[in-house]
């Protein structure tokens, strides 16, 4: 029997509302409308969204066929899908916020951040997400690079009252370092790859907490890897662990997403 063929993405279209510099390389775009009314939030920290991009030269308006646009474009001119981290979400403003790492014209997404103006529309999918930080643990680490700071600032501004522990991110350079209103009980500490240092040496040196310890762990595909082996060593339950990636170094966005599916994509057991 030949498998179903996939539901089509429920598309919600957006308007670019306002946007700010948030560092050197990230851009945070905030997006309302009217289309927000059909936007459905959930608790998750790490929640994300698909968004959809388009060639602005096709005059192509969102949101799109995406089946009946692959039957008549060329391959090159199909909609290209990025996942995004929600960084907040306003309910009462009616509008949310997502950062996007910028680095010139590299990529679809970042560029299209550089240049976002207000009015201009966007579609995307979703939200997904499942990471919510616990009140029942001794502490918490969280560790990642530049993809993983907006999970990683959202979950610091749920933790309950009194949360203890690590947050260990690696940048580019102390240029690219931002607040992310971590608790007092948080030790917060930035890495930096411009003088060698790295996330997982940071991880690894690091005083380790004490009791049951809740770890939020995103980013590079081979640091998560690395990182997977120091929490087993540390003693992290697996109930406890949200180990995932969000990019591999040296691969194009459309393969690392293939790799996924292969034994190289695997992040955890």
């Amino acid at each position: 029997m030949s498998p179903e063929p996939r539901k089509p993405r429920s598309q919600i279209v957006l308007e670019v509302v306002d946007t700010m510099i948030v560092s050197r390389h990230m851009v945070r775009v905030f997006l309302g409308g009217p289309g927000f009314r059909e936007f459905e939030n959930i608790p998750a920290t790490d929640k994300y969204v698909k968004i959809f991009f388009v060639k602005p030269e096709l005059g192509l308006d969102p949101p799109y066929d995406i089946e009946a646009l692959r039957a008549s474009l060329p391959q090159e001119d199909w909609p290209v899908v990025r996942t995004y981290t929600i960084r907040l979400v306003d309910e009462q403003r009616r509008r949310l916020a997502i950062d996007f790492v910028v680095h010139g014209d590299e990529g679809v997404a970042g560029p299209w951040a550089r240049g976002a103006r207000v009015g201009d529309r966007i579609a995307l999918a979703g939200p997904g997400g499942a990471f919510i930080p616990t009140e029942d643990v001794a502490a918490y680490v969280f560790a990642g690079d530049e993809s993983a700071t907006p999970a990683i600032a959202a979950a610091l501004e749920s933790l309950p009252n009194g949360a203890t522990g690590l947050a260990i991110i690696e940048a580019e350079d102390f240029e690219d370092m931002q607040l992310l209103g971590e608790p007092d009980g948080i030790e917060m500490t930035w890495v930096f790859r411009s003088r060698g240092e790295s996330l997982v040496a940071a991880v690894a040196a690091a005083d380790w907490p004490e009791g049951d310890v809740q770890v939020f762990a995103h980013g590079e595909r081979e640091s998560m890897k690395a990182l997977r082996a120091i929490f087993a060593e540390r003693g992290v339950r697996r109930e406890l662990r949200s180990l995932s990636g969000y990019w591999a170094q040296g691969r194009t966005e459309d393969r690392f997403q293939a790799e996924k599916r292969e034994p190289i994509g695997r992040i955890d057991d």
